[in-house]
């Protein structure tokens, strides 16, 4: 049973060499250059499309908020008020020991010649704080209305007017400086990501053959198919109004990259497997397709069915990600399983050089580690089980150690200056809040409300603002910090007393992504959950293997969130979690993780439909498919990390939380625990299915028979 030395492979009946006439000729010399050629003609119609996804790409802020919340009807109609919507900055002006007449009269004549400047909607007003060491001047102007460009220029124009010098210093913060970082942050997403996943890509793709030409073959292949999916989703967002923001589009090229390779690998390895039984390319290829075509479609089903689910999600950013996400696992899979095919059957044999697989030969007969970790599991499996088990709970157990909601200002790696500037606001202000709450109130009930919003408990005071279509703003100040604990108990208050208004504004913002990503969890979640379980139960015809993995992955992901609790603010600094991160993260690490156990369960499946025993079969394949799938895992954990070299702290959480889910799912849920899992259930893991009833030798040729159609 645990034997490692491969059984010696059965020779083929005589076949011609060469591709000879007929129909079955015919089709193996033109089926791979008529792939070839659609490819080219593809690119050729898709190039044009795929440079312009950036320029189509939306990170205003209503594009990250949820659709049905207050915040989002206030950002709305401060769009259509005149000028469109405000862009608000705060200057900050400190020096130790207090700020001197000089400093004053500086800072006069900066704001004169941004005034002269700029139309500003009121004349800048200087508030000194208590201790004299601090100058607080807000700026609003609707100059730039809607358009973020202008937006930006407004505020780099500001921060060129504004100098400080001799121990004054001068910053510029407020949300419009915020946006800004986060715009010039989010601008070099793509390039940055592309380089650094086509390296990291190419390397492992390197390590991995061995060969100096055949990484050359997945990698040509994933980048048209990456060229592709960007063309398809800019077809969307033109044809359809498709929402695509910078993060989706980076997570997409992950996808792409990640899941292409990872279907190349197995592909490979088992045409590299085939080429051993059969003397041509063509009839290598149609076996290999045979064989792992139904995991690939599998494994991208789930992907993509997952990502779908996220349509069903109320916050805009997230569910604009799943089109975004499935379009790139299709494209992946498309060009997997047409392009490389094709690409590999022209090569012939060679592409492999050195390593050349010779029609006849063996299977190299050496130990895997593979085949010994899967002999450890078969000599104990219920200790290998409760071992694993007990070690996913006890890491899993860290998550009560995460910090708490990301905050607006925390969400960067390094901190820019607008982030520096509003913690020395709120250090020198503790008092009030440099940031206003905004209310949207009929016109022909303002003065009402801005009387009641005044009287509510926490408000400091209230300004009256623009007018237009039977809207008026209102600037409501409270006397707590922002996104502190007594602001937000405000804005609560304040949407309890004023009815009929909408109240908005970054912390309102925060308070309503909080909100929405939890009823979206308790949505998304189970649909998730659902879709991937009918995914492997039409796949491996199984309720309990089925189970058995969806089982496996949510454990991998309360695992990797545990160990997120260990690291993000103890090793990292950071100072909170991304709200969206629960529900993105659990996608992923279901949908990705649950590939590796198609892989296993599927040759598992494939080894008994052939007749073996169920723990022969569970070996087996561990042993077949152990070193193709760790490639993978690896590929694809490497991948995700790629997202921890950008500088915001939310990509840098999905990256860590993916690349260790994955890297846990592949050497330790599917080596030890499914196959332990699947060693001890016996034939009960195929149950209701034909495999858990045992076969006699008299029904064993009809199972065999089942197999070669598989």
């Amino acid at each position: 049973m645990g034997s490692t030395t491969p059984a010696p492979v059965e020779q083929p009946p005589p076949t011609p060499a060469t591709n000879g006439p007929g129909a079955a000729g015919r089709r193996r010399r033109t089926l791979p250059w008529a792939l070839l050629a659609l490819w080219v003609a593809v690119v050729a119609v898709a190039l044009p499309f795929a440079g312009k996804l950036e320029e189509v790409q939306r990170d205003n802020v209503v594009d990250y908020l949820p659709a049905s919340a207050d915040s989002t009807q206030v950002a709305k109609v401060e769009q259509s008020l005149p000028g469109g919507a405000t862009t608000e900055v705060v200057l900050v002006y400190t020096r130790d020991g207090g700020l001197t007449e000089a400093d004053r009269g500086a800072v006069e004549g900066q704001l004169a010649a941004i005034a002269a400047e700029h139309r500003l909607t009121v004349p800048p007003q200087s508030v000194p704080s208590k201790d004299g060491g601090t100058l607080m001047v807000p700026l609003v102007t609707t100059e730039p209305g809607n358009d973020e460009e202008k937006q930006a220029e407004f505020v780099a124009d500001v921060r060129d007017a504004v100098s400080g010098g001799d121990g004054l210093r001068a910053e510029v913060g407020g949300p419009a400086a915020l946006q800004a970082d986060m715009e010039e942050v989010f601008s070099t997403i793509d390039g940055t990501l592309t380089f650094a996943t086509v390296a990291v890509v190419t390397v492992l793709l390197i390590i991995t053959y061995r060969s100096p030409f055949l990484w050359l073959v997945p990698l040509l292949t994933v980048g048209v198919a990456a060229l592709l999916t960007r063309a398809a989703v800019y077809g969307l967002v033109e044809g359809f109004g498709l929402t695509v923001t910078s993060q989706s589009a980076g997570v997409m090229t992950v996808l792409v990259f990640g899941a292409g390779t990872d279907y190349a690998l197995l592909l490979v390895a088992r045409y590299r497997e085939e080429l051993r039984r059969h003397p041509l390319p063509y009839d290598a290829m149609v076996a290999a397709l045979r064989g792992c075509g139904p995991a690939v479609l599998a494994s991208s089903g789930t992907v993509a069915a997952g990502l779908l689910c996220l349509l069903a999600a109320d916050l805009n950013s997230v569910s604009g990600l799943g089109p975004v996400g499935a379009i790139g696992v299709v494209g992946a899979l498309v060009a997997m399983m047409t392009l490389l095919p094709a690409l590999l059957v022209l090569l012939g044999r060679r592409v492999f050089w050195p390593l050349v697989p010779a029609y006849g030969a063996a299977a190299p007969n050496r130990t895997s580690l593979f085949a010994r970790m899967g002999g450890s599991a078969g000599r104990r499996p219920l200790a290998v089980l409760v071992t694993g088990v007990t070690l996913l709970g006890a890491l899993a157990l860290g998550a009560f150690n995460l910090p708490g909601g990301l905050k607006t200002e925390d969400g960067f790696t390094d901190r820019p200056e607008s982030v520096s500037a509003m913690e020395r606001l709120a250090d020198a202000y503790p008092e009030r809040s440099a940031q206003p709450i905004s209310v949207i109130a009929p016109t022909g009930r303002a003065d009402e409300l801005r009387a009641e919003a005044a009287a509510v408990e926490g408000v400091a005071g209230v300004e009256r603002g623009r007018s237009a279509d039977g809207w008026t703003e209102l600037a409501v100040f409270a006397e707590d910090p922002p996104e502190s604990a007594g602001e937000t108990a405000t804005i609560e208050e304040l949407r309890d007393a004023l009815s009929g208004a909408y109240v908005g504004g970054p912390s309102a913002q925060a308070l309503d992504l909080a909100d929405t990503n939890a009823r979206d969890r308790a949505i998304v979640i189970p649909l998730v959950l659902g879709a991937v379980l009918l995914i492997l139960i039409a796949l491996l015809r199984s309720v309990v293997a089925a189970a058995l993995l969806t089982a496996a992955v949510v454990a991998v992901w309360g695992a990797a969130w545990g160990l997120g609790g260990l690291v993000f603010e103890p090793l990292f600094g950071f100072r909170g979690v991304d709200p969206t991160m629960p529900l993105l993260s659990f996608v992923f690490l279901v949908a990705l993780g649950v590939d590796y156990g198609i892989f296993l369960m599927h040759r598992m499946r494939e080894e008994a439909l052939a007749g073996k025993e169920p723990a022969d079969a569970a070996l087996t394949a561990l042993r077949t498919t152990g070193g193709v799938i760790a490639s993978a895992g690896v590929v694809l954990a490497a991948t995700f990390a790629v997202l921890m070299n950008l500088p915001l702290v939310a990509l840098v959480e999905m990256g860590f939380l993916v690349a260790v889910g994955v890297l846990l799912d592949t050497f330790l849920v599917r080596t030890y625990l499914v196959t332990s899992a699947s060693l001890l259930l016996g034939r009960a893991v195929w149950w209701p299915g034909k495999l858990s009833k045992p076969v006699t030798v008299r029904e064993r040729p009809a199972v065999e028979r089942e197999s070669v159609g598989t």
